[in-house]
């Protein structure tokens, strides 16, 4: 059986390559450990955490034990490293203070959770031989080591943490649904060599992930009556779809000058009509369906003007265009 663990320090929101490196895991572990490298004090931030968590439970990321907090376990790394002294091979093991480093910790842990394959970026492969080394002198056999490529920015340098995308957090803030995101980096597999982050791709799964949802789910998810579903179905992104809600539920005022075309359209409306044929008649008779809109929402644009007039009730469609 595959043993995996997942290894981020508590350092905030994961960055979309550290979210690679979850996803593969997951992928090849049957059995997977969250362990939080928390052995370097001056990284630590606080609620990174937390953060973590959250970031895997949005992305629908189990593990089967943990969170293991590495800075709990320095006794064992400390008894571990006695046979071998502070140092190894040139490295230090345990620092002034006798706490344990990041490569004495790391593969101790593996050790005693039986970890058989190790799943992680590129910029880790350097550590590789070290390991294997520190794991043989501690009495184990070294698992096996797989290393992907990295996500890098469009530029083609590492990609910062700071930039649209690159942490879990700025995607689920700019609206991108959970879906979308696990989806890319499903795609995105165990790459061999480093990708660039392909936004595009990610809003074209977003678009896709919202047009899957039902009407019920999708407006939970906006927070909005799910009689406003209609206008949401336009919208490529969670956020774009609150603010064409935000259109039909607290429209701004505008003056409007278009009797004509509100008359005929609360006809339209009177007599029960649909709201796509509504708007084909006014089409057909040379309304102003700029001023319609105007009248249902104090915008010139937004959602498709059928989207609007199938989410707001009889009721309200007639106030909002009363003449005089």
């Amino acid at each position: 059986m595959a043993r995996v663990r997942f290894a981020p320090s508590p350092t905030g929101s994961l960055h979309l390559g550290n979210a690679l490196s979850a996803v593969a895991n997951r992928r090849l572990g049957e059995w997977m450990l969250l362990r939080i490298d928390d052995t370097d004090p001056a990284r630590n931030v606080p609620g990174g955490e937390k953060a973590i968590l959250e970031d895997l439970e949005w992305l629908g990321i189990a593990w089967d034990e943990g969170p293991v907090r590495q800075s709990d376990r320095a006794e064992r790394h400390r008894e571990a490293a006695a046979p071998l002294g502070d140092r190894f091979d040139g490295v230090t093991l345990l620092r002034e203070n006798g706490s344990p480093t990041y490569q004495l910790a790391s593969v101790v842990d593996d050790i005693d959770f039986g970890i058989t394959h190790i799943v992680r970026g590129n910029d880790h492969r350097p550590n590789e031989a070290l390991h294997r080394r520190l794991f043989e002198a501690l009495g184990a056999t070294p698992p096996e080591f797989i290393h992907h490529g990295l996500i890098l920015g469009e530029d083609g340098r590492k990609l910062a943490k700071r930039a649209p995308g690159a942490t879990v957090a700025s995607l689920r803030e700019a609206g991108i649904p959970a879906e979308a995101a696990r989806a890319y980096l499903d795609e995105l597999g165990v790459p061999r060599h480093d990708v660039h982050l392909d936004l595009a791709r990610v809003r074209r799964l977003s678009v896709e992930a919202l047009a899957a949802l039902s009407d019920e789910d999708l407006a939970a998810r906006v927070g909005v009556p799910v009689t406003v579903a209609p206008v949401l179905r336009g919208a490529r992104d969670l956020v774009e779809a609150r603010a064409y809600a935000d259109l039909v539920l607290e429209p701004a005022e505008a003056d409007v000058d278009s009797p004509e075309t509100l008359a005929r359209f609360r006809e339209l409306v009177e007599a029960d009509v649909e709201p796509k044929a509504i708007v084909r008649e006014l089409k057909a008779v040379g309304g102003n369906l700029k001023a319609l809109r105007l009248a249902l929402t104090g915008h010139e644009r937004g959602p498709e003007l059928a989207a609007v007039i199938a989410a707001l009730p009889r009721d309200e469609l007639l106030r909002r265009t009363a003449l005089g």
